[in-house]
C-alpha cells in the first residue's frame, strides 16, 4: 500500500524549478493585494496621526477651557470672601454699638450739652461791650 518509489530518478533541479515557479506565481497573484494592504496601512497611519493631532488639539482646548473656568471660580470665591469680610466687619461694628448703647447715648448727650453751653456762652460774649486792658484788669472799676 505504500507508494512505489519509482521516481527516484527524477531530477531535484526540476523540483526546485517547479517550486520557484509556484512562488513566482503566488507572488504575482498576491502582489496587488499586498500593495493594497501597504496603502491601507499607510492610510491608517495617516489617519492615526491625524486623529492623534486632533485629540491633542482638543485636549489642549479642553485644558484651556477648564483652566479659564477654574480662574473664574477662584475670582468669584475671592469676591465672596471679600464681601463676607465686609459684612462681618459691619456686623461687628453694629453689635459693638448696640452693646455699648448706654455709653454711646451718654456720650452723645454730653456732646450736645457741651455744644449748647458753648454756643450760649459765645452768644453772651458777643453781646457784651468790649473793655480795655485796664478795665478788664480791675474788673470794671476804672
Amino acid at each position: 500500500m505504500s507508494q512505489s518509489n519509482s521516481g527516484t530518478n527524477q531530477n531535484s533541479a526540476s523540483k526546485r524549478n517547479a517550486s520557484d515557479k509556484a512562488r513566482q506565481a503566488t507572488a504575482k497573484a498576491t502582489a496587488p493585494a499586498s500593495r493594497a494592504a501597504d496603502k491601507a496601512a499607510e492610510k491608517s497611519d495617516d489617519a492615526k496621526s491625524a486623529a492623534t493631532n486632533a485629540a491633542e488639539r482638543t485636549a489642549a482646548t479642553g485644558t484651556a477651557v477648564v483652566h479659564g473656568a477654574a480662574e473664574r471660580v477662584q475670582a468669584g470665591r475671592q469676591a465672596v470672601i471679600a464681601t463676607s469680610e465686609q459684612a462681618v466687619a459691619l456686623a461687628k461694628t453694629t453689635w459693638t454699638a448696640i452693646a455699648h448703647r448706654k455709653v454711646l447715648a451718654a456720650g452723645v448727650g454730653a456732646g450736645l450739652s457741651a455744644l449748647g453751653a458753648t454756643s450760649y456762652l459765645a452768644g453772651r460774649r458777643a453781646g457784651r461791650r468790649t473793655h480795655g486792658p485796664l478795665t478788664r484788669l480791675t474788673g470794671g472799676r476804672i
